[in-house]
C-alpha cells in the first residue's frame, strides 16, 4: 500500500461521544478501563478542526509512560494551531498510556508494553484494552500518523525517524519532518506503526532523546518536524525557507555491547560519524588496573548510547546505525541550525480567536 485513505475534513467528526463541527476546537476525554483501585481515568485527545478540507492527522506521544520529550514537542505544536488558518484536522494526544505516565514507567500496571500489542481486543488485558480503544478512537478516524518516542531509561537516542520508506506517502513525510537520520525498516509485529498502516494510515516513528528527561535542541526538532510534516501534507500553509538537505538513510543498525563488567567511559558523543574498529569507549576495574577497549564493529553513525557508567558484561552501550565511510554528516551544524533558528512563523501564531470546549 503506498497512499492514505481519502477522509477529508468535511461534516461532524466523532472522537468519544464527542461531535466536532469544521472550525472548533475541543479537548475529549476518552474513558480508560479502570485499574484494581476503581480509578476514573481518561486519555485527552485535543481535536482542531479546520475550515477547510484536508487531511485527518494524528500526533501521539508516551506511548510508553517514561517517553516525555514528545508531551513537550505536542504542547509547542499547538501554540501554532489556529482552525482558521488549518486545513482538515489535527488530533493531539500528549498521554496515551497515562498509567506508565502517572507511574513514570515504559509500561502499563500488567506488565505489558503497549507498542508490541496493538491491535488490542475489547475484551483483553488491560494494555490490550487500551491498545483497541485507541485504534478505534484515533487511528481509524485519521489518514495520516506521527508518533514520538524517546530512548530507555539512561539511554538517549540520537534525532530519528523511522519509518519504511517503499510507501510513497511515508517517504513523503519522512523527507518533510528533515530528520538528519532515517532508519528504514519494517514495523514491528504489534506496534502501532504497523497496525496503522495495515488500516491504510500511514505513519512516521520520530526517536529522540531520554526517557523521563526534556532536551531543547531535540524538542526544537520535533516540533518543527511536525509543522513541516503538516505543510507538506497541505495542512498548513507553506513557508519560504531554505531547502532541505536529504536525511542520511541507513537500513542497518547494530548494537555494540559491553565486554566486561565495570566503569564504562564513553570516548565519542551521540550523532558521531565513526569509522569501523574506532575505540569508542573503555570498560575499567574501578581501580582502572585493567581496561578494555570498546570497538565499533561497522562505521556508521552513533544513534543511541547508554548514559549509564556502571555496567555488565553484555550491556547495550552504543546503537550504531550503519553507513558508508564516504558519507559526510556533521552533527554539530544540526545542533547550530536549530539552537540559533526561531521556528515561529506568524502565519502558524494562534489567533485570539474563542475556542470551543
Amino acid at each position: 500500500m503506498t497512499g492514505s485513505r481519502a477522509k477529508p475534513s468535511v461534516g461532524p467528526l466523532t472522537i468519544g461521544n464527542t461531535e466536532i463541527q469544521p472550525g472548533e476546537t475541543q479537548t475529549v476525554q476518552i474513558g480508560l478501563p479502570p485499574t484494581f483501585s476503581s480509578d476514573d481515568l481518561s486519555m485527552d485527545v485535543h481535536v482542531t478542526r479546520g475550515v477547510r478540507e484536508g487531511p485527518t492527522l494524528f500526533v501521539c506521544a508516551a506511548i510508553h509512560g517514561d517517553e516525555i520529550n514528545g508531551i513537550e514537542i505536542v504542547r509547542r505544536v499547538l501554540r501554532h494551531i489556529d482552525p482558521r488558518r488549518l486545513s482538515g484536522t489535527l488530533l493531539v494526544i500528549p498521554i496515551v498510556n497515562l498509567y506508565g505516565f502517572n507511574n513514570q514507567t515504559r509500561y502499563l500496571p500488567d506488565g505489558r508494553d503497549l507498542n508490541r500489542s496493538f491491535p488490542g481486543s475489547p475484551n483483553g488485558s488491560l494494555t490490550a484494552r487500551l491498545a483497541d480503544t485507541f485504534l478505534n478512537e484515533v487511528v481509524s478516524k485519521c489518514t495520516h500518523g506521527i508518533d514520538l518516542h524517546t530512548g530507555g531509561r539512561h539511554r538517549s537516542n540520537f534525532p530519528q525517524i523511522r519509518a519504511q520508506l517503499d510507501n510513497e506517502v511515508v517517504r513523503g513525510m519522512t523527507r518533510a519532518f528533515g530528520a538528519p537520520l532515517v532508519i528504514n525498516s519494517q514495523e514491528r509485529d504489534g506496534s502501532l506503526r504497523q497496525c496503522a498502516t495495515a488500516m491504510g494510515v500511514p505513519v512516521i516513528l520520530y526517536e529522540s532523546c531520554e526517557a523521563l528527561r526534556f532536551d531543547e535542541v531535540y524538542i526544537r526538532a520535533g516540533e518543527k518536524g511536525v509543522l513541516d510534516v503538516m505543510r507538506h501534507l497541505g495542512m498548513l500553509r507553506k513557508t519560504r525557507s531554505k531547502a532541505k538537505q536529504a536525511p542520511i538513510v541507513s537500513k542497518e543498525s547494530r548494537w555494540v555491547r559491553a565486554p566486561s563488567s565495570g566503569v564504562h567511559r564513553v570516548l565519542v558523543a551521540l550523532g558521531a560519524q565513526v569509522e569501523r574498529d574506532q575505540v569508542i569507549g573503555v570498560v575499567a576495574e574501578p581501580l582502572g588496573e585493567n581496561e578494555v577497549e570498546v570497538r565499533a564493529p561497522v562505521a556508521g553513525i552513533i544513534i543511541g548510547r547508554s548514559n549509564l557508567p556502571l555496567v555488565y558484561s553484555g550491556d547495550a552501550l552504543f546503537h550504531i546505525a550503519r553507513v558508508s565511510s564516504s558519507t559526510e554528516f556533521e552533527y554539530e551544524d544540526y545542533h547550530e541550525d536549530l539552537l540559533s533558528s526561531d521556528y515561529n512563523h506568524p502565519e502558524d501564531e494562534p489567533s485570539s480567536a474563542p475556542i470551543v470546549g
